[in-house]
This record gives C-alpha cells, structure tokens and sequence, in this order.
C-alpha cells in the first residue's frame, strides 16, 4: 500500500493515536522515513500533543475547574451555552484548516535548496530551457563551461529546475540574477558563450 502526503496529512492524528489499521501504518511509516515534509508534520503535530498533554504546562489553582463550571453554568443561559460551544468548535476548525494550509502551501510545497550558499533565481524566464546535472546544484544555459559533471545533463525549463532546488550559475545566467538587475548590470550575452 502507497500513501500520498494528503493521505499522511489526513491520518496523522489517527496515526499518533494508534487508531490506524497496521497496513495503513506500515504504509505511512514508509512514507514518513522517505519525505522530509511529513516527517515534519508529524514531528510538529507529535510535540503539540506532548506540550498540551503535560500538566506542568499550566498549573490551574485547586478548585478552579470546579468554580469555572458553575461561574459559566450561571452567567450563561442554556442557548447562550450551545452556541458559544459552537462558535468555539467553528473558531477551532478555520484556526487548524488555516494553519495546515499555510503549512502546506508555504513551507512544504518547494524543496529546499540545493546549494546553502545560493542567491535565488531572481529573474529567469520560466519556459527557458536550461541544462542541469543530476548531482549538481545549479542550472546552465547550454554550452556554459562551468558545468561540472557532463556525464548527466538533462535539459528542462527553469521552472522545473527552480522547483526541484536548483539555482542558476552565477556565470552563465549573470544577467538574470537580483542582484545584477538590481545594480544595471545587465550582461546581453554571457562572456563565456560569446566566444563560442
């Protein structure tokens, strides 16, 4: 059995509370130890519930549940109560679907980088086809001579090279860069394919 993400993301809960059927189980662990973004929900959602479950987190006075409860059975009327319990299950709800989206579509949808000491792409026309190696970590107009490893070139369009990490060589893509934009230094064509 193969999980997706969504899947994971939808199970978690169920999952850290032992209430998954084991091939269900087996299946997302597999997933888990391959995908660094469920590995980090599911370590997210695992220290939440362990904060939230440790009574050293808030010590509430002796007798303070019980005086709540019939401070709050006094000041509210019996509709009053229904509908707070569900306005605060509503609030709830939009506050978690918030969060898991946000988490979604911000942190999880683009891989790291592959480079730490990498500018970001700045410019770069997204249909424009670029060369990248399989282990590299930059992307190339073709023909640069600063690609390291020519045994596994692939030629993709810098949307697809942006979206798996990589990022462009400082070289040959000079002119598309932020910080080349930013200053005019705009290059019409890199030194090292004007020779060519």
């Amino acid at each position: 059995m193969v999980v997706s993400c969504e899947q994971v993301w939808q199970e978690v809960s169920n999952y850290l509370d032992a209430e998954v059927e084991p091939e269900l189980r087996a299946a997302i662990d597999q997933h888990v130890r391959g995908c660094r973004c469920c590995a980090a929900v599911m370590d997210g959602v695992r220290n939440v519930m362990q904060l939230y479950a440790d009574e050293r987190m808030l010590e509430l006075p002796l007798g303070f549940s019980r005086r709540l409860h019939r401070r709050l059975e006094g000041e509210l009327g019996g509709t009053r109560r229904s509908f707070f319990g569900w306005m605060a299950a509503a609030a709830v709800s939009v506050l978690a679907a918030g969060a898991f989206e946000a988490a979604r579509s911000s942190v999880f949808s683009r891989p790291g980088l592959r480079s730490q000491h990498a500018r970001a792409s700045g410019h770069v026309p997204p249909d424009m086809l670029v060369v990248v190696a399989e282990n590299g970590k930059t992307f190339h107009v073709s023909g640069c001579r600063f690609i390291h490893d020519q045994r596994s070139l692939r030629t993709i369009p810098a949307r697809e090279a942006i979206e798996e990490g990589y990022v462009p060589c400082v070289r040959c893509m000079k002119k598309y860069l932020e910080s080349g934009a930013r200053l005019g230094a705009v290059d019409p064509a890199p030194p090292d394919l004007a020779r060519s």
